[in-house]
């Protein structure tokens, strides 16, 4: 069985981000849908983030999604909230709306209910949009949904933390 990470190795985890963003000059925004602002949480219990975290966006109901993120409609309606497409323009709408250099977005189930056949609980997507490209990923957690909400906020900032070594 999966541990989930304490609020601890969050931190430490968005400590690295952060000195890679401040060592590169970048910017960083967020736009979160199951994580409900464990990101930027975590993100911001490391002091000094307010010269590379911009902002972030929790965008729980779809229609947040489409007012605040301009994710369209039609999109939703074609791949539901939770999907790669959805992801991958919560990440560039957020980019967009706060004027960062890169973005993260997450989007899933955390349970214990809402699940699928097709989408159980537990699945997650974690977008990243930069000006170099984006990257999407998918997971599939098995935990509480306290559990699932950590795993996906340490995953996407090593997600951040590799796509910043990227371009």
């Amino acid at each position: 069985m999966t541990h989930s990470p304490s609020m601890e190795a969050l931190t430490a985890l968005a400590m690295e981000v952060g000195a890679r963003l401040s060592a590169k000059g970048w910017t960083l925004a967020t736009a979160e849908s199951c994580t409900g602002g464990l990101l930027g949480h975590a993100i911001t219990n490391v002091a000094g983030s307010s010269t590379y975290f911009l902002g972030g966006i929790i965008a729980y109901a779809n229609e947040a999604k489409c007012r605040l993120l301009g994710v369209p409609e039609a999109l939703l309606a074609r791949h539901g909230a939770v999907s790669q497409e959805v992801a991958l323009a919560m990440a560039q709408g957020a980019r967009q709306a706060l004027g960062a250099d890169m973005a993260i977005a997450t989007t899933g189930i955390a349970g214990p209910s809402g699940g699928t056949p097709q989408k159980p609980v537990g699945t997650v997507y974690i977008a990243v949009s930069t000006p170099w490209g984006e990257v999407c990923r998918h997971y599939q957690w098995a935990l509480d949904r306290l559990g699932n909400k950590l795993l996906s906020a340490k995953a996407g900032l090593r997600l951040l933390l590799e796509q910043i070594a990227t371009p």
